[in-house]
């Protein structure tokens, strides 16, 4: 578990990377930061304007320290999310940034796909989910923003992947869950606090 003081640390670095990619066109080197920011983890950066979605990227698995995967993904999210333009350095301001760090994802074993959703718990979990070369990955928060229940849950992680909604009742997809802590600024540039998310069985 990460410190409200990392968690801020982590926050403040992805928007002074976005800044300066935005304003000056290059990667900020990785500060120096206790060892525990430097383990691998899986994170991802939100980017949220006047509280619509503006961007989200980030690494799923463990697979570079968490400093440099937060300013890979903050640059990504602010760059490269396909379904946005680039944020540009006068709408900066408006922007709040949240960062979520990533417990490794665990593979849900069922006899039944029927049985996935009583190993789910909305607010708790966010969901990976895997079908020949299709992925799809929502984040904890993403259902409780929504209000939706474990089935939907499930079937909207199957549209982020490219496919039908009903596909996690299919024999063969992998779906795995994994938590989160989440830091996000309060409003742009402003307070940053550890976002709590309660879990929920439906």
């Amino acid at each position: 578990m990460l410190t409200l003081e990392e968690g801020k640390l982590l926050v403040k670095l992805a928007r002074r990377t976005i800044e300066t990619y935005l304003c000056e066109g290059r990667k900020p080197q990785a500060p120096k930061v206790p060892a525990k920011l430097r383990e691998s983890r899986g994170v991802f950066v939100t980017l949220n304007k006047k509280g619509e979605l503006r961007g989200c990227i980030g690494h799923p698995l463990p697979q570079m320290p968490l400093i440099d995967a937060v300013i890979d993904s903050a640059i990504s999210s602010a760059t490269r999310d396909p379904r946005f333009p680039s944020i540009t350095p006068e709408e900066l301001p408006e922007v709040e940034i949240e960062v979520s760090v990533l417990s490794e994802p665990e593979v849900i074993k069922v006899k039944s796909p029927r049985e996935y959703p009583k190993h789910i718990t909305v607010g708790r979990d966010g969901l990976i989910i895997e079908w020949s070369g299709y992925a799809g990955l929502l984040l904890p928060q993403v259902p409780v923003e929504w209000g939706w229940n474990t089935e939907e849950f499930l079937s909207h992680t199957c549209m982020k992947a490219g496919l039908t909604p009903d596909y996690w009742l299919r024999e063969g997809v992998r779906i795995s869950k994994f938590s989160a802590q989440v830091f996000k600024e309060r409003k742009p540039c402003g307070e940053i606090e550890e976002r709590a998310l309660t879990g929920r069985k439906d």
